[in-house]
C-alpha cells in the first residue's frame, strides 16, 4: 500500500515516465475544472487554463528537480500571471493554486499522491458549492436613497430604519446634479424582508418621492 505513495520517477527520466506525469497532470486538471464549473460562474479561457497549468507546472518541476525552491518559485509566478492583469475572486484563485499544486506534486513523481489530493480537494469544493456555507444573509440588502439638498439626511430616516432593519450603517455620501441632490448609500439587515415595499413606500414620503434603490448586496469579483 505504501508503493502506491511511492515516486515513479526511480532514476533518469525516461519518456514513459514524462508521458505518465503530463497526461496525469492534465486529466486531474480536467477533472477539477468540471468540479469548478459547477455553481460557479467562469470563462471558456479559465477553464481551459485550469486544465494546461498542472501539465505546466509538472514539466517545470522536472526541468529543475535538483532545485525544489527554484521550481516552486517559478511554478508560482505562472500560476499568477492571470491575477497581472486581468482581477479574480477568491474562488479563481483557490482553484489557480489547486492546479498548481496538482502540478508540483506530479512533477516530483508522485502521481498516486496527486490524485488523492485532487479528489479530496474537489470533493471538498463540491460540498462548498451544494450548500450554502459563507453565504451571505438573505435579509443583507444595499439601499440608495436620493433626497433633495434642503433635507438634513443625519436624521432623516433614523426612525424607519430602526423600525425596518435590525442594523443599518450610512456607507457613502454622493452629490448629483451639481450638488442640488444627494445620493445616500445604506448597508441594511432587514428584520422581515417582505416588508421592504413598505418601507419604500415610507421613504418615498420623506425624500419627495425621488429614487430609491434596494437590492441585494453585489458580490464584486475584486474580492483579493
Amino acid at each position: 500500500m505504501t508503493n502506491i505513495f511511492s515516486s515513479i520517477f526511480t532514476g533518469s527520466l525516461t519518456l514513459g515516465q514524462f508521458a505518465l506525469a503530463i497526461v496525469a497532470s492534465m486529466f486531474m486538471g480536467l477533472i477539477l475544472s468540471m468540479v469548478f464549473m459547477y455553481r460557479n460562474t467562469y470563462t471558456k479561457s479559465f477553464i481551459s487554463a485550469l486544465v494546461l497549468i498542472p501539465a505546466v507546472e509538472t514539466v517545470v518541476i522536472m526541468l529543475v528537480n535538483d532545485n525544489l525552491g527554484a521550481g516552486l518559485s517559478v511554478a508560482g509566478s505562472f500560476a499568477l500571471i492571470r491575477f497581472r492583469s486581468v482581477k479574480g475572486n477568491a474562488k479563481e484563485l483557490a482553484a489557480v493554486f489547486i492546479a498548481m499544486t496538482i502540478g508540483i506534486i506530479c512533477g516530483t513523481g508522485y502521481v498516486a499522491l496527486a490524485g488523492v489530493f485532487t479528489l479530496l480537494l474537489c470533493a471538498v469544493m463540491l460540498g462548498l458549492n451544494m450548500t450554502d456555507f459563507g453565504k451571505a444573509s438573505e435579509n443583507e440588502r444595499y439601499l440608495k436613497i436620493t433626497i433633495p439638498e434642503s433635507l438634513n439626511y443625519d436624521e432623516a430616516f433614523d426612525d424607519l430604519l430602526n423600525s425596518y432593519t435590525s442594523k443599518w450603517e450610512l456607507d457613502t455620501i454622493k452629490t448629483l446634479n451639481l450638488g442640488s441632490l444627494f445620493r445616500l448609500e445604506y448597508n441594511i439587515t432587514m428584520k422581515d424582508v417582505s416588508k421592504i415595499k413598505e418601507m419604500i413606500d415610507e421613504l418615498r414620503t420623506r425624500n419627495g418621492n425621488l429614487e430609491i434603490m434596494c437590492g441585494r448586496m453585489p458580490v464584486s469579483r475584486e474580492e483579493l
